[in-house]
């Protein structure tokens, strides 16, 4: 037969790499062989080794009927979502523009990775027949109940399940402890619930996972300092309010009383912060970004000492010739770290030696090439196996040893 007929795997959140660093897509009877046996072994209760066992059973069955059949596995990223879609996207494009196809069978673990994958696959080529592995053992109650436990432990849904309730609960009790009443924790809720609609939440809970907190690294120990020195701080700065609600009504007043005490020791944790960064970042040889978060910081403190003079002036601590002048001389300060900044960014990224190196993202697919570096403007040209050039801005690096990691 003349139809050639791709056979399709799927492993949304990227357990093939998570747990053998196995880099998807997985193209080929034997590799995919080989990578289902891996996972077996690396963790013999994950369903997606038995879907790409599946999906090569499938592909000796159409093959020994006559038809031209390949056979691979997509992977997405731990982070389901708009990540997970975009790569196992871009692993379709690979797929098709590698092989001639005319239609595809999609093998895959559940009907809820099936919604997400399938129309994926329509926008691209036509699908032939889905074919959805179930577990024969799993069919009882004690083995669903077991089924249900490995899944939580999954942190996409644990973060649901446990997470947003265990979030509200203590955000009341922490309200009823102080006094603060149940607006409070609406508010916050609310405000999660905005950071969900407008789909930023993965980017900050990537930013948080940039944030490098963690008892094995020596960062620790700043990291806790400034959690505990921004405690004081907030602490201050809530006695400082009470303090002035007995002497004052105006509104802003009483504010930049609260603000006052808030920056008194608030500078603190700035420096704590910016030194266990620039020790998490030393070590993963990213000197540049070092660079650029201890030029973030000098910001901060510059904005957080402007702050603290404006509340001095507003409540007749200074006199506003003097916040004039202090304004100025911080503004000059600023513009010079900027400076001194960019230069130093040049040089690192010149040491950085990037260049020749081979690139993957975070979710473990490979990307290419380095073909050029750009200290000027900050960026890194990577050629793609199919000799397309893609310019990335180096800040998005996340590691650099013998090949270079990139979100």
């Amino acid at each position: 037969m003349t139809e050639r007929i791709l056979v399709l795997a799927t492993d949304i959140d990227n357990d093939l790499y998570r747990k053998t660093k196995i880099v998807g897509p997985v193209i080929g009877r034997e590799e995919n062989v080989r990578a289902a046996t891996a996972l077996a072994i690396a963790d013999p209760q994950d369903s997606d080794s038995n879907t790409m066992f599946e999906a090569v059973h499938k592909y000796d069955e159409l093959k020994s009927m006559g038809y031209k059949v390949y056979v691979a596995t997509l992977t997405g990223a731990e982070n389901e979502g708009f990540i997970a879609d975009t790569e196992l996207s871009r692993q379709i494009d690979i797929l098709l523009d590698r092989y001639k196809i005319d239609s595809c069978v999609l093998v895959s673990d559940g009907a809820s990775d099936t919604t997400r994958i399938v129309p994926l696959i329509k926008n691209r080529i036509k699908l032939n027949s889905v074919d959805i592995v179930r577990i024969k053992q799993a069919e009882d109650i004690e083995n669903t109940y077991f089924t249900i436990i490995e899944k939580l432990k999954e942190p996409h849904y644990a973060r649901i399940v446990f997470g947003v309730p265990a979030a509200i609960m203590l955000l009341f009790a922490i309200s009823y402890y102080f006094n603060f009443g149940w607006q409070l924790p609406i508010a916050l809720i609310g405000a999660y619930l905005i950071i969900k609609g407008l789909g930023v939440e993965e980017k900050l809970i990537a930013s948080f996972r940039g944030f490098g907190f963690s008892i094995e690294r020596f960062s620790f120990v700043f990291y806790t300092g400034a959690i505990l020195f921004t405690i004081i701080a907030l602490a201050l700065g809530y006695q400082s309010y009470l303090l002035a609600t007995k002497s004052y009504t105006d509104p802003l007043t009483i504010a930049s009383f609260a603000i006052e005490g808030f920056l008194l020791i608030f500078p603190i944790s700035l420096v704590l912060y910016v030194a266990g960064r620039v020790s998490d970042l030393e070590s993963k040889r990213l000197r540049y970004r070092a660079i650029k978060q201890g030029t973030y910081i000098g910001y901060g403190m510059i904005s957080v000492v402007m702050l603290y003079l404006i509340s001095a002036w507003f409540i007749g601590q200074i006199y506003f010739y003097q916040l004039l002048l202090y304004s100025f001389i911080f503004i000059l300060l600023g513009y010079g770290i900027s400076i001194f900044s960019a230069q130093l960014r040049k040089r690192a990224i010149k040491r950085a030696k990037m260049r020749d190196k081979h690139v993957i993202n975070d979710v473990g697919s490979y990307i290419g090439r380095v073909i050029r570096v750009q200290p000027n403007s900050g960026t890194i040209t990577i050629k793609t196996n199919h000799g397309s050039t893609i310019t990335y801005d180096i800040d998005r690096v996340t590691s650099i040893s013998d090949r270079i990691i990139i979100r």
